[in-house]
């Protein structure tokens, strides 16, 4: 008992000297426990609306005010322009308007009933549905309010519209977000661990004396899995339009130009990877961990990203696979051109171009 006592202690005394493994047994859980607790939420907090108040009278700023004080909403300037208000459910800047009718208050408090359009982005269809309950619920509130010292019953009926996805289908929502996964992970995950494996096989002495330039290289190990991972776009469009029954909205071209950029991102991303790392398993715990979970975590395709701390918020910028999201969803379900999606486009760019550019000048010809 004596001995198994001393293996155990022994045991102990490596676990606490080594430091990865304290970082995993007991940073991982308290990270896993704030960003689960805190962060990744499916509550609605501080979702972007717009208020159309064409009526301007004291009910619809009554409504406006409730909506305003709840914390479930942030109201954005006043839209009057109906263009300048799809513009900005296009781009992404609101994900709901309530649209007060002309003669508002009059025509709720001589005929007893009046109307509210309430127009949400339904790309995402839970969060739509969220949006609207709640929107509902506090014009609810209002209206049994007034009732209470009526002599007819007040009605105020809120008039619902889903834009972009109608039918409230689950596909709008998570096929962009399958597809950034796929390509993030496949495009990752095989490059980290293809110049690793030249690397442990000893065929990297073999290239490096090659008449080859550092740059062909890297590029030599990218291509294929550029061309492989273009394919699995395809697959993934096609399944969509003919067995989703969800067609492309905007331009097929434009879609697999930018789905070329965002596998060139995650392509230099997983060379820089494979680079500093040195052994396979290395390179693919990294790509797993690192990319799998940002991805799901912090691309907006499980969790709304408005509803996280600021911190988090701001991390998410630096996650590629959110702005390839945002631009798929722009594509595919809204239709929207280039006009509004080049600014992520040009985000996945300078990421690519960053990661590229380490990558070339961390390649070392010489091996340790």
């Amino acid at each position: 008992m004596k001995q198994f006592a001393t293996f155990v202690k022994k045991e102990f005394y490596h676990v606490l000297r080594d430091r990865r493994t304290l970082l995993i047994l007991f940073g991982m859980p308290l990270a896993q426990i704030l960003i689960f607790g805190f962060a990744l939420t499916n509550e609605v907090k501080n979702a972007h609306i717009v208020i159309v108040d064409h009526a301007r009278d004291d009910a619809s700023k009554s409504i406006t005010e409730r909506i305003g004080a709840s914390n479930y909403f942030e109201i954005r300037e006043d839209v009057m322009d109906r263009n300048r208000m799809e513009s900005a459910f296009k781009e992404g800047q609101i994900r709901l308007a309530v649209i007060f009718p002309v003669n508002f208050q009059h025509d709720l408090f001589h005929q007893n009933h009046a109307p509210i359009q309430v127009i949400a982005d339904a790309s995402d269809p839970n969060y739509a549905t969220t949006l609207t309950s709640y929107v509902s619920s506090i014009i609810q509130d209002y209206q049994t309010e007034l009732n209470e010292t009526a002599a007819l019953p007040y009605r105020i009926t809120p008039q619902i519209r889903m834009l972009y996805n109608p039918q409230l289908k689950g596909a709008p929502n998570f096929v962009p977000g399958v597809m950034a996964l796929v390509l993030m992970l496949v495009s990752v995950m095989m490059t980290a661990i293809s110049i690793v494996r030249e690397k442990e096989t000893g065929t990297m002495e073999i290239l490096l004396v090659s008449p080859f330039k550092p740059i062909w290289v890297i590029l030599s190990k990218a291509v294929p899995y550029l061309i492989l991972s273009l394919i699995n776009v395809l697959s993934i469009v096609l399944m969509s339009v003919f067995v989703l029954q969800l067609p492309v909205a905007g331009s097929w071209v434009l879609l697999f130009a930018e789905s070329t950029l965002f596998i060139v991102t995650s392509l230099t991303l997983g060379i820089f990877i494979s680079i500093k790392t040195k052994s396979q398993q290395v390179a693919m715990l990294i790509s797993l961990m690192g990319m799998l979970l940002p991805t799901m975590m912090f691309s907006g395709f499980m969790f709304p990203i408005e509803n996280m701390p600021l911190a988090l918020q701001v991390f998410s910028n630096v996650v590629p696979a959110k702005w390839f999201y945002i631009i798929v969803k722009s594509i595919m379900i809204k239709g929207v051109g280039f006009a509004g999606i080049w600014k992520e486009t040009l985000i996945l760019l300078g990421i690519a171009l960053f990661f590229f550019v380490v990558s070339l000048k961390s390649f070392k010809i010489r091996l340790e």
